[in-house]
């Protein structure tokens, strides 16, 4: 018994780094990951197979927000690195991305890579 309010269910995953064949990787820290979830979904609404579909749906939200500030801010290369400035920087980033897609925009255009003697 839970004793959090609105929490349905504790869940843990296990992960396992393996290669494309299938074998464990060798030589690596750590092949086993696990990782503890919370969900407001009762055992009812989400079975076992629907948490770990729930959840890689989320790696695939994490994703997308990832690979349009990496993309389209470029924000690997950002300079801003002291203090909570990155921070804030990631956070205006990511505002700048759910109002466009309020917007309707489908996904942000990456920078237009130079022309040859442009």
């Amino acid at each position: 018994m839970l004793f959090f309010p609105h929490v349905g269910q504790v869940f843990l995953i296990e992960r396992i780094t393996t290669d494309l064949q299938g074998k464990v990787v060798r030589g690596r820290k750590g092949t086993v990951e696990r990782s503890v979830g919370v969900t407001s979904l009762g055992t009812k609404q989400a079975n076992p197979e629907r948490l770990l579909e729930l959840n890689r749906g989320h790696g695939q939200i994490e994703n997308c927000l990832h690979h349009v500030r990496d993309v389209t801010y470029d924000e690997d290369r950002s300079q801003v690195r002291r203090g909570n400035r990155p921070h804030a920087m990631a956070s205006l980033r990511n505002a700048a991305i759910s109002l466009l897609r309020l917007a309707g925009a489908t996904w942000p255009r990456a920078k237009p890579e130079p022309r040859a003697g442009a």
